[in-house]
């Protein structure tokens, strides 16, 4: 789970334990959404479904991780962004570490 940091630079406030309770949640449904609809595009592709409905399928389960993905970097950043400069974060990513994960996604 994405921890806070104890003190908050000014005029930003960490997510608090409810708040990243529920994009936790979130990003776990979005993930057991994407396992569901990669377990039916493998079932598709055993049936021999046509070309059309395994793509569309895939399209979905890589659209599923891909929102569950940047659910996750969204998180770290509100969290990273409300800690005080120079101070390590709880996973001592840097705004540039964030970049470079958000921009894996994309």
């Amino acid at each position: 789970m994405i921890e806070t940091g104890p003190t908050a630079a000014p005029g930003r406030t960490a997510l608090s334990r409810e708040e990243q309770e529920a994009a936790q949640r979130k990003i776990r449904n979005r993930l057991r959404r994407a396992s569901g609809q990669l377990t039916a595009v493998i079932a598709a592709v055993e049936a021999g479904a046509p070309c059309r409905e395994v793509v569309t399928q895939l399209a979905a389960v890589s659209s599923a991780l891909d929102r569950a993905g940047f659910q996750i970097v969204a998180t770290a950043m509100k969290n990273c962004l409300a800690e005080p400069d120079g101070q390590p974060n709880h996973e001592d990513l840097t705004p540039e570490e964030l970049e470079k994960l958000f921009l894996m996604l994309a």
